[in-house]
């Protein structure tokens, strides 16, 4: 990958410089693979979603780039991780469940077995509530044994 700059204006945007000395205000980084590589391939888009850049492995930055595209790549997405769940209304659905998650204690209601995907082979689980936001479970075996004694029930 070729040297650039990247910096961040009065105004939080990110300004991204590159090997040529053209700059592009407001870039957005965008991951490829948001769930099974989240820190490989990595695209700086501009205002017209054009790539300006394309970043292999996020850890092969220097400083500051790295903190500054991963503190945006926070501010941008929400998804939050299931860590523990607390309890269902009911194992038919739809349902409220309860969990425990990276940002807090949530509820959401569950319309259908079908809105629990596996990702991947390593135990990963999207789940999506009735309004389509996106819960995730990193590893459903390495949840405490109450949590996987629900979720069996679903799965």
């Amino acid at each position: 990958m070729r040297p650039f700059t990247l910096e961040r204006n009065p105004f939080g945007k990110l300004i991204f410089t590159n090997e040529a000395g053209e700059s592009f205000e407001d870039v957005v980084p965008v991951r490829a693979f948001p769930i099974q590589s989240p820190e490989d391939g990595i695209a700086l888009v501009n205002q017209n979603g054009n790539e300006v850049a394309w970043i292999d492995q996020l850890s092969g930055l220097a400083e500051p780039a790295q903190t500054l595209i991963r503190e945006k790549l926070i501010s941008r997405e929400f998804l939050p991780v299931i860590e523990k769940i607390a309890a269902v209304t009911s194992f038919s659905t739809p349902c409220t469940w309860t969990v425990l998650t990276d940002r807090g204690e949530t509820d959401f209601v569950l319309r259908g077995d079908e809105d629990i995907r596996r990702i991947g082979k390593d135990g990963s689980l999207l789940i999506a509530d009735i309004h389509g936001i996106q819960y995730f479970v990193r590893d459903q075996f390495a949840l405490d044994g109450h949590s996987k004694k629900i979720l069996d029930r679903f799965l």
